[in-house]
């Protein structure tokens, strides 16, 4: 299954239209062309270079590198197809290290490349045909693989199945492997306590047959301490020459390392005071820039307090313009303000109380809006 197809043609006859669409149909892949001459005195030299140029690609170049090559031309007089029987041509196909099928001219037509590529087909259609299997075809074929795989592994199972069950039936009941052996414990059960009084008998009397009296015993274990000890005594001073030794090759280690610890600990105020000295660098460089952030920043939010100021509705209020509260909330419309007893009046310079002229009498009709560059209150 070929990824990329490389085209040797002409780009504007019905040739290259009638590769795309059979592959467009049978299979889609990338398809490389390369125009050429197909007729003509430039024809042999163009379709030679053209050859040697795909095979030229790299791998895993910015240009892919085609799995297969198709030359191919319309129809013609054996004057038109002479291009291709050039040995320039002949011999690029031969060393074409890409497949490479021949697609020139009719089914009657031979030319000398038919002979020099891998394949020739009789029309160009029929190369592309060549080139790509059916796509429908191929998946019909995986269908229907996976559907046999399916029915196989079913069929596994269940044989396998099928045999256990047959292999369970022949084994029999579990509690029948433990039967026996449960009725020897159970016969062999009554018999166990007489049998350790007995062995517990017979080993008394081996001791007593020994002679391992009291007295016997305890003067065994008064030699037995003794030897112990003299053990201990012996132990006690290798003990004491071992630590004379640790404790002189400790002082040696501890004088050795008093005096590396010293070059070190000089060595680290060595560096103590580099690190110090590019510290007081980098804070003298950082204050400046610092005080240049906080001065930028301070300006920025002094810029956004105007801005706020300016967007408030108190500076509204201060050009003339107030706002109505009810007892529930802002009175936005005349129908609204109709319908409640009071009302309070939010000025610039503080709130005044107001009311309707005539509480009892219908909500007053919305006046026109005033016209533009008009001053007055909202009310």
């Amino acid at each position: 299954l070929p990824r990329v197809i490389g085209v040797v043609t002409s780009p504007s006859g019905a040739v290259i239209r009638d590769i795309l669409h059979r592959l467009r149909d049978r299979f889609p892949v990338h398809v490389l062309i390369w125009p050429v001459a197909v007729q003509g005195a430039t024809c042999a030299p163009e379709v030679a270079a053209a050859i040697r140029g795909f095979n030229a690609l790299p791998e895993g170049g910015p240009i892919p590198r085609p799995d297969l090559l198709i030359v191919a031309r319309g129809g013609g007089s054996i004057e038109d197809l002479w291009g291709f029987n050039d040995e320039a041509v002949v011999r690029a196909a031969a060393d074409s290290r890409i497949p490479l099928i021949s697609a020139v001219g009719h089914e009657t037509d031979t030319t000398l490349i038919d002979h020099a590529a891998d394949m020739r087909a009789p029309t160009p259609t029929a190369a592309a045909e060549l080139a790509v299997p059916v796509r429908a075809d191929l998946a019909a074929r995986l269908a229907d693989l996976g559907a046999r795989q399916m029915r196989a592994a079913a069929q596994r199972m269940s044989q396998t199945r099928q045999r256990l069950r047959d292999l369970a039936r022949g084994l029999g009941r579990p509690q029948a492997l433990t039967e026996g052996a449960r009725q020897r414990l159970d016969l062999t059960g009554p018999r166990l306590e007489p049998g350790l009084r007995g062995l517990v008998s017979r080993r008394r009397a081996e001791l007593a047959e020994l002679g391992l009296r009291p007295s016997v015993l305890a003067q065994r274990l008064r030699g037995a301490r003794r030897e112990l000890d003299k053990d201990r005594q012996a132990l006690d001073r290798a003990m004491e020459r071992l630590r004379a030794e640790r404790r002189r090759r400790l002082d040696e280690l501890s004088a050795r390392l008093a005096g590396g610890m010293a070059s070190r600990a000089m060595a680290a105020r060595r560096r103590n005071a580099d690190f110090r000295t590019r510290l007081e660098g980098i804070d003298r460089r950082l204050r400046p820039a610092m005080d240049r952030q906080i001065g930028t920043a301070r300006e920025r939010l002094a810029r956004l307090d105007r801005l706020r100021q300016m967007l408030g509705y108190p500076e509204t209020l201060r050009r003339g313009f107030a706002v109505i509260h009810g007892p529930d909330g802002l009175l936005k419309t005349a129908a609204s303000a109709g319908q409640v007893p009071q009302w309070r009046v939010e000025f610039a310079d503080g709130d005044v109380a107001a009311a309707p002229l005539h509480p009892s009498a219908a909500p007053p009709r919305p006046r026109k809006p005033r016209e533009p560059g008009g001053q007055g209150s909202l009310f």
